[in-house]
């Protein structure tokens, strides 16, 4: 899941990034409602974390040009403004959930799972695949009811693959899903990271390498 979080606070920003990377979610951040609207309309997200109150181009219009452009971005207001009335403005908006400062990281965590599941068409927070279960909300993983001990990459890639329905996935595609834009080693992360998810799935193959063009889940069991 690619989530982007809009916030000027910085050090908020910071905080509720690594939280979320550390829950397997690939973070981007943005400091102002020009730079969030610019990577909302290049990028590809299935949740905006947003600021009302942003420097520049104000929260409200940056909730109102993603509902305007059709994107299939869930928004989740995450602000100090938390009247009844102001909760109402904002979704009337067109935001899809709204959190008011302070807030407890688990309670934001639990809402942007939520909506990222609503982001594409809808899917139960349990997947289920050739033998491997994948329990997104808790962000767990199984294979054959073994626990799989993986990191946060190994379990976003695996994610991607599994909600893919066994369609091809490209290694560009996993890098929009599961990297952040400041990686520096995108050109390798995904073999590596294949590599090591692999070995922790163990025999048989589960993992399917379709040459030129990415991989997939397979039905070996």
């Amino acid at each position: 899941m690619r989530v982007l979080v809009v916030e000027d606070e910085e050090f908020l920003a910071e905080m509720v990034a690594e939280g979320l990377r550390r829950d397997a979610l690939a973070v981007d951040v943005a400091h102002d409602g020009r730079t969030a609207l610019d990577r909302l309309l290049l990028g590809d997200y299935d949740v905006l974390v947003l600021d009302r109150d942003l420097p520049g181009l104000h929260g409200d219009e940056v909730c109102r040009q993603v509902v305007e452009a059709r994107l299939l971005t869930r928004v989740l207001m995450l602000t100090a403004a938390g009247s009844i009335r102001e909760r109402v403005e904002g979704l009337g908006l067109g935001a899809d959930d709204y959190l008011a400062k302070p807030f407890a990281y688990e309670e934001l965590l639990a809402r942007v799972l939520a909506l990222g599941r609503r982001a594409r068409p809808a899917l139960p927070p349990i997947i289920e695949r050739s033998g491997l279960t994948l329990d997104t909300a808790r962000r767990q993983a199984f294979r054959d009811g073994r626990y799989l001990a993986l990191s946060r990459k190994e379990f976003g890639v695996l994610e991607v693959l599994m909600r893919s329905e066994g369609a091809v996935v490209s290694g560009d595609d996993l890098i929009d899903r599961v990297w952040e834009e400041n990686t520096s080693y995108r050109t390798n992360a995904v073999r590596v990271t294949l590599s090591k998810l692999r070995a922790k799935l163990g025999e048989p193959s589960v993992i399917d390498t379709v040459p030129g063009h990415g991989y997939r889940i397979g039905g070996a069991r």
